[in-house]
């Protein structure tokens, strides 16, 4: 595959790679926190952060990318507040891994809620009664009990972030060796003469990523489910 893929390919898919993962690194203490929040609170506008969470996955991509223009760009109140210490986000690669953990965070939190509510509360509740603090009961019940639904969760927003185009070609634009991921390349290529080859490379690329992270996803949130059948 070194011969199959160009030096400007490589670049793309490493990329691509890079801000995926990081984008799921970066979001996951948060996601952590809220699912957490949503799963075992009740308090006043938990629906309206409900609905908020979920608007990356309901606007056009585009609109969440101008979004993030408007509030992280160098002319944005926070943009320039944050390059004046040096921290810049647009037309950056650190841009690229802010607008693909958006894009990611919906699946990631609902992916580890799903997870916490299937935990039995009553276990919580009788190492309450120990004396157990509620970050204890978090990292030796909850968390331990929820693993698969976390790292299933983890799989689907790294899935999401690097198949993502719309809001990282909006706020961080597409320079080569920056902001070049491996979709903007593929949509580079179809808009150049000659450049169906490379589309084919690329996307055979992006599908065999695509389909091990499915594959992985399914695995890790299937697992057990599989094994109580054999076990039936």
């Amino acid at each position: 595959m070194a011969d199959w893929l160009s030096a400007q390919d490589w670049q793309a898919l490493i990329l691509s790679l890079r801000v995926a993962v990081l984008s799921v690194v970066f979001s996951l203490p948060i996601a952590l926190a809220l699912a957490w929040l949503l799963s075992r609170r009740r308090f006043p506008g938990s629906t309206l952060v409900e609905a908020l969470l979920f608007l990356p996955l309901i606007l056009p991509p585009v609109v969440t990318g101008y979004a993030l223009l408007a509030l992280l760009g160098r002319n944005a109140p926070l943009g320039h507040f944050l390059a004046e210490f040096g921290i810049v986000f647009a037309f950056r690669w650190t841009g690229a891994v802010i607008a693909a953990a958006v894009m990611g965070f919906p699946l990631l939190v609902l992916s580890i809620r799903v997870a916490f509510d299937s935990v039995d509360t009553r276990l919580e509740a009788a190492a309450e009664t120990l004396g157990a603090r509620a970050w204890r009961r978090f990292v030796t019940i909850t968390l331990p009990l929820s693993l698969r639904g976390v790292a299933a969760g983890c799989v689907l927003a790294f899935a999401r972030a690097f198949g993502e185009f719309g809001a990282t070609i909006s706020f961080v634009s597409n320079i080569p060796g920056e902001t070049r991921t491996l979709p903007i390349a593929i949509y580079e290529l179809l808009n150049v003469p000659g450049g169906m080859p490379g589309v084919h490379r690329l996307s055979l690329v992006a599908l065999l990523v695509a389909l091990a992270a499915a594959a992985s996803a399914t695995l890790i949130a299937g697992g057990s489910l599989w094994r109580r059948r054999r076990d039936a």
